[in-house]
């Protein structure tokens, strides 16, 4: 009974006894570092690793042609580390294919529409060193779920920005007078 009462004292006060023993766990057994996860990882089943380090293993097909480089993506994405902290998610986010962080822009060149993937993005495809947000530590490995809902050529995306200048809409320049 003492030894409880001496166990609940030690817990700090926003901590569940859940947690508390987990983090103990994790002191004596710390998780493997992000390249031990990546090696087992890539044996698992379905898992599949390109020549630059994505892993990438594909949930659902798509159909039809692949974005490029140049090309704007409309994607459904909830991005993930290791631990299962979510850091960000999004239903519908436009993004340049070849201005999103390596391991991204590859995966989504590798996709189809309507294609689903889960990717493990080693750190020096993602932020390297460098921290993008506090809810991101340097040297992250990071995880995505990704839905490729369509994709735009950059002719098309130029044609779009056009249109909406014209209509008056934000996003350039105003229409000549």
């Amino acid at each position: 009974m003492i030894f409880l009462a001496a166990l609940a004292a030690a817990i700090p006060e926003k901590t569940s006894p859940r947690e508390f023993v987990q983090s103990g766990w994790e002191q004596l057994f710390p998780p493997p570092g992000n390249d031990e996860f990546l090696a087992d990882n890539a044996k698992q089943p379905g898992v599949v690793e390109t020549k630059s380090g994505l892993q990438y293993q594909e949930i659902k097909a798509g159909k039809g042609p692949s974005p490029v480089a140049s090309d704007t993506a409309l994607v459904k994405y909830e991005g993930s580390l290791r631990d299962g902290t979510i850091f960000d998610a999004n239903d519908q986010a436009p993004m340049p294919v070849g201005a999103v962080v390596p391991g991204f822009s590859e995966a989504l060149q590798l996709m189809q529409k309507g294609g689903e993937y889960r990717l493990w993005i080693p750190s020096d495809l993602a932020y390297g060193e460098t921290s993008p947000s506090e809810q991101v530590p340097s040297g992250s490995l990071l995880i995505f779920d990704v839905t490729l809902l369509d994709f735009i050529s950059a002719e098309q995306m130029e044609e779009l920005r056009q249109q909406m200048q014209a209509q008056g809409v934000p996003g350039g320049p105003p229409p000549a007078s």
